[in-house]
């Protein structure tokens, strides 16, 4: 028989112990998923308190410092809580052990040493695909996940000893991880490697292109996002590098943990409801409307929104049109923390309506699951929108997505044209202007909707039974390793 594939997937956040967005539920769930189909996958992960402290087991593997800034680097293995993923972490408590977030601190701002602390993130991957950082165990294949892991593309290019392919995986071109080209020096990055064809970007040193343009293989999260960011208006600059990588560049859609993300199961509900049986989804609904103090009124449109609060979220697009929407029988339920204007704008709408707009500007995961549950819509109008896991929960949850047509948002939901209601495919709401005028028009499409019973059950039924685990993504993935392109 043979040996199965091994993979380290190098990346700087996992659900739930530290978690700014979906790549933390990325990296919790496809690994195991491929463990699942039979490869030997693992985690590479920074040394934060949150980790190091849940980290089961943990045994040094290697003394790797001084490094970095670091005096003392050690790289423990171990295993992660609940899902005994085998992961390596890196304690390093100069970069690393530390309040705050993963990227900002307690003020906001980026810590200073951003670069020095993702650097040697890729660096120790790197080392392990060469085989001199864990005598016992050399990955295959090395997933790095977004800038913060990119720089192990480039060491593993520079590394004679190193087998191992790499793939590195954009979740979001937005960010980029940016820093003053000088830095260089202090990573371990020779000058050939600070060009234009290199590192460089306008005189910065960039972290996603040493992804883009040392990895073996470059993905994406949807196949959309794929076509969009060869192109100026979604490329952030990028579009030509992306756009010389040809075929290498792949987009395999995400899937979701449909164990964490079940209706049946979920504990974090007031009842539990599946497609077969819908009742328990009107109890999800009137008790969310009593949690957030919304009118329990069975008339209206319950319109949910779970999203960081910014620009690329199209959410100054849902203010600009909340008023009529309201008046028409709209209520919006809202969970998110971000831009400081959006977030007093929300307030304000609270104040505004009493009783038809309740917003919480802070995270709360099983209110999160409530939200999805218990909304009779859910609201991605995203401007650029590289997958997007929130309207594959409301899919899931028998919420109607409203979403523009970006990225995965066109991948996963099947907007409600009569043609599609007509033949049963139809799984949503979708529309195409990044204007408030056209959101509206798609919160009023789904208004209307929703007075035909038959059909609105229909497609709530239809999104409900959409493959959307990541057993499919976990496969075309290891194909991908298997096929080196």
């Amino acid at each position: 028989m043979p040996a199965a594939l091994r993979v380290l997937h190098a990346a700087a956040e996992v659900f739930p112990l530290v978690k700014t967005g979906g790549l933390a539920d990325v990296v919790a769930a496809l690994p195991v998923a491929e463990r699942a189909a039979g490869c030997d996958a693992r985690l590479l992960l920074p040394g934060y308190p949150a980790i190091l402290d849940a980290l089961r087991t943990p045994r040094t593997v290697c003394e790797a410092g001084p490094a970095f800034g670091a005096l003392r680097v050690r790289l423990l293995r171990g295993r992660l809580p609940d899902t005994d993923m085998p992961a390596y972490v890196i304690d390093a408590p100069y970069l690393f052990r530390r309040a705050g977030g993963p990227y900002l601190d307690a003020a906001g701002a980026e810590w200073p040493d951003n670069a020095q602390r993702f650097a040697l993130l890729g660096w120790l991957a790197a080392h392990l695909a060469a085989g001199d950082a864990d005598d016992r165990w050399q990955p295959d294949v090395v997933h790095a996940h977004d800038w913060h892991a990119a720089l192990a593309c480039t060491y593993m290019a520079g590394h004679a000893a190193t087998r191992a392919r790499s793939v590195f995986t954009i979740h979001n071109l937005a960010f980029q991880g940016l820093f003053p080209l000088p830095d260089a020096a202090l990573l371990n990055l020779p000058s050939r490697w600070l060009t234009s064809d290199g590192l460089e970007f306008h005189g910065q040193l960039n972290f996603m292109k040493a992804g883009l343009v040392h990895a073996d293989l470059v993905t994406t999260v949807s196949p959309t996002y794929a076509r969009e960011i060869g192109t100026v208006e979604f490329g952030c600059g990028l579009e030509g590098v992306i756009r010389a990588r040809g075929a290498s560049v792949v987009g395999i859609l995400n899937g979701i943990d449909d164990q964490q993300w079940d209706p049946a199961m979920d504990p974090a509900l007031a009842a539990r409801f599946s497609a077969q049986d819908l009742a328990g989804k009107l109890a999800c609904r009137r008790a969310l409307q009593q949690e957030l103090g919304l009118d329990v009124d069975d008339d209206a449109l319950v319109l949910t929104i779970v999203s960081r609060l910014s620009a690329q979220k199209g959410l100054d697009l849902v203010i600009a049109s909340l008023e009529p929407l309201v008046q028409a029988g709209v209520q919006l339920a809202l969970q998110g923390t971000g831009d400081p204007a959006l977030e007093a704008a929300f307030r304000m709408a609270m104040d505004a309506h009493p009783g038809r707009v309740q917003a919480r500007m802070e995270w709360d995961e099983d209110r999160a699951h409530r939200l999805v549950a218990g909304a009779d819509a859910i609201a991605v109008p995203s401007r650029f929108e590289p997958c997007g896991l929130t309207q594959m929960y409301g899919l899931r949850y028998g919420t109607v997505p409203i979403v523009r047509r970006v990225g995965g948002l066109a991948d996963t939901v099947v907007d409600a044209t009569p043609e599609q209601l007509a033949d049963g495919t139809a799984t949503g709401v979708v529309f195409d202007a990044a204007t408030p005028a056209s959101f509206e028009r798609a919160v009023r499409r789904a208004l209307e909707l929703r007075r035909s019973p038959a059909s609105w059950r229909a497609m709530i039924q239809q999104g409900m039974q959409a493959p959307l685990s990541w057993a499919g993504p976990a496969q075309a993935y290891l194909d991908l390793y298997a096929s080196g392109g």
